[in-house]
């Protein structure tokens, strides 16, 4: 229920409101304190922030310091097969025929989300929200910045990073998202 309610913001360009984003997270987060994990666009505000402290002690913060043009780039160029959900990007990953699924022959589509001026609208509400959480978990000495275009130029440093963190994570394991 809550994950319908914020998929109708997201189809809007919207971000979701805190509360029901800091639902959906925390209750994610029940059971797992004897784990290590990495959570990938979470908090964006710092009332998320400052939620996620109550219920979580927070070792370090990744900020992945990536061009808002790199960002718009890659999500306008991406479409998906929705049967499958196979997804394609046309920059890097293009089908073989322009807007056609390379193995059912159908069209492609381009989500609401994916639009070049719903990633716009949500580019600048993330910069205008985001831009104070890296300053509370830098106030914090959580805060650790990444800066770059291309993912496999960052990984290298980022996955050296995380290995003084958690040593004994393999490389294998530290590509596997749970």
């Amino acid at each position: 229920e809550v994950g319908i309610l914020a998929k109708s913001y997201i189809d809007q360009g919207r971000l979701i409101p805190d509360d029901i984003m800091t639902r959906l997270m925390l209750n994610e987060l029940k059971g797992l304190d004897r784990y290590n994990w990495l959570l990938d666009g979470f908090p964006r505000t710092v009332a998320q922030a400052e939620a996620l402290d109550k219920e979580c002690q927070i070792d370090t913060v990744i900020d992945l310091d990536v061009p808002f043009e790199t960002i718009k780039c890659r999500l306008t160029a991406r479409w998906i097969h929705p049967a499958s959900g196979r997804v394609y990007n046309l920059e890097f990953s293009p089908p073989k025929v322009q807007g056609i699924d390379d193995i059912t022959g159908e069209p492609l589509v381009q989500r609401d989300d994916d639009k070049p001026e719903t990633v716009t609208k949500r580019l600048q509400a993330y910069d205008a929200q985001t831009k104070p959480v890296l300053q509370y978990y830098r106030e914090k000495g959580l805060l650790k910045s990444f800066s770059g275009t291309e993912t496999n130029k960052i990984w290298p440093h980022i996955y050296a990073f995380l290995q003084t963190k958690l040593p004994d994570v393999s490389q294998k394991d530290a590509a596997t998202p749970r």
